[in-house]
């Protein structure tokens, strides 16, 4: 691959939707999983003024064709990316990336602008000159770090750094009275271009603070800065006040009524659950009592069967159809009972109906008493 396409590669654009794992969206042409290096940086990069510059060796700049193709090791090609660098994000460090890699053998020296120059010509930063240049000088793509760098950059600061090319986004950038301050950096042909990082700048990132600006002013009170330290008035600082207080109840009460969701939720489960055992064992029940006290259950059985063996039981044996009969005459002794006269003598056939009326009547108590006995042994 050449060094134009890896170029174009790694000149890599993020859009606002949908974003993939660190930012990267599927035009990135990032893999899903790469290697895992153990080797890393472990300082930061120097400043330019820190570094001892050979002067013995004259500086010839190379081509944009020498530079794609590769240079040797000890010739790297000199890349310079300048900018503010206020509030470093991610797209600041996406476009020392794109310049990082512009070239196969590429050495990055990045120039942070001052705070006189920034203020005049842009406006007011939120951290200073030494944050931004420190925190520039902690990005792993940056090999070297110009401090108090030019607005526009000129011939001598060119050839002082021995710069070969100047890397920014191609999109003109008006300032400091010119239509775009990289004009004669293009005309010259020393221009690369890079792509900014939509979604994200400074002035989005300071524009959500002042959009919320409540939010963290009540923020920073919670975390122990005082009112005065945060420019907020007495007035407004007993506001927030109020309101956090107003916004934990909310969260208390929003806490109670999901827990009070949940627990009648499970009220319900358990008793749909005891419903369906109620009904389940109520079924078990009324089948067992059909089984024992129905029309043809258990207990009819055994009161015919118990009946049938009363009867046998109790049921005089007749005798033998070839034996005589023999008749016994009444007692000229018997009374009836409740009776002070004495009853003439009975018919044998009057006796005979005698004997099966008390037979009834033994077998019909008897059968009541037996009735019970089962009653109280089923109930047992």
């Amino acid at each position: 691959m050449d060094a134009h396409s890896s170029a174009k590669i790694n000149a890599r654009k993020r859009r606002k939707e949908a974003p993939g794992p660190n930012g990267a969206t599927e035009e990135d042409g990032i893999p899903s999983k790469v290697q895992r290096y153990g080797v890393g940086l472990r300082q930061p990069a120097p400043f330019s003024d820190e570094i001892e510059v050979d002067l013995s060796k004259p500086y010839v700049r190379v081509t944009m064709e020498e530079a794609r193709k590769g240079t040797p090791c000890e010739r790297p090609v000199r890349v310079y990316a300048d900018g503010i660098f206020d509030l470093f994000h991610s797209g600041h460090a996406r476009a020392l990336m794109q310049a990082k890699n512009l070239f196969p053998n590429t050495y990055l020296i990045v120039g942070v602008c001052s705070d006189e120059l920034t203020h005049n010509f842009k406006g007011f930063t939120v951290m200073n000159e030494n944050e931004r240049y420190d925190a520039v000088q902690h990005c792993r793509y940056v090999d070297e770090v110009v401090r108090n760098a030019p607005w526009t950059l000129t011939p001598e600061f060119l050839a002082e750094h021995r710069i070969d090319f100047v890397a920014h986004d191609d999109i003109p950038y008006s300032s400091a009275g010119s239509d775009d301050v990289y004009k004669h950096i293009k005309e010259a042909g020393m221009f690369a271009p890079t792509q900014r990082t939509e979604g994200i700048s400074t002035s989005d990132i300071i524009t959500r603070i002042v959009r919320d600006y409540d939010v963290y002013a009540r923020r920073n009170l919670q975390r122990g800065y005082t009112a005065k330290e945060l420019n907020v008035s007495f007035i407004n600082e007993k506001k927030y006040h109020l309101q956090e207080r107003v916004d934990k109840v909310k969260k208390k009460v929003k806490d109670v009524e999901e827990k009070s969701k949940e627990f009648v939720q499970k009220v319900e489960e358990k008793s749909i659950d005891l419903i369906q055992k109620w009904e389940e064992k109520s079924r078990e029940f009324i089948g067992s009592f059909l089984e024992m006290f129905g029309p043809e259950g258990a207990l009819k059985h055994m009161l015919k069967e118990g009946k049938g063996r009363m009867l046998q039981a109790i049921s005089p044996k007749q005798s033998p159809s070839s034996s005589p009969t023999r008749e016994r005459s009444p007692s000229p002794s018997f009374r009836w009972p409740f009776s002070g006269k004495t009853s003439p003598p009975s018919s044998p056939a009057n006796l005979s109906r005698h004997k099966a009326a008390a037979y009834d009547i033994r077998y019909s108590y008897l059968e009541n008493k037996f009735a019970s006995y089962v009653l109280l042994t089923q109930v047992q």
